[in-house]
């Protein structure tokens, strides 16, 4: 069950660098947008995320302590950047911006959750 847990965790690691290398993929560009890559990258991390979390809640492939506290902000944190994907690329070209920059701090806020919190407590 160790695989299985690794292999969730790779692709959440793999919707990070789609949702975090969308977002600065953007900055360069006029007008930034919430590309399909941000929107698909929050999706599986949201996704992979509830996973790992029930995996590690279940003590199933893992011998981290769980903290709830922590993977609770994660999760409300994930729902947020992902419904501001999903709603920011239903928005006109010139109206997205807002929701690129939203989007793109809190997945930055959320990887600051992971390591400071989530890996601090994992760890002592």
């Amino acid at each position: 069950m160790t695989f299985v847990y690794n292999a969730v965790l790779f692709l959440h690691f793999i919707g990070m660098a789609m949702l975090v290398g969308g977002f600065l993929a953007q900055m360069s560009a006029s007008p930034r947008l919430v590309t399909q890559w941000m929107r698909d990258g929050a999706l599986t991390q949201l996704v992979t995320g509830l996973a790992l979390a029930g995996m590690a809640g279940s003590k199933v492939g893992t011998e981290e302590q769980f903290n709830s506290s922590a993977i609770g902000t994660k999760l409300l944190i994930a729902l947020v950047v992902a419904g501001i994907c999903l709603y920011g690329q239903r928005q006109e070209e010139s109206n997205q911006q807002t929701f690129w920059a939203a989007a793109g701090a809190l997945a930055l806020l959320n990887v600051a959750v992971a390591v400071f919190w989530v890996a601090t407590t994992a760890t002592g």
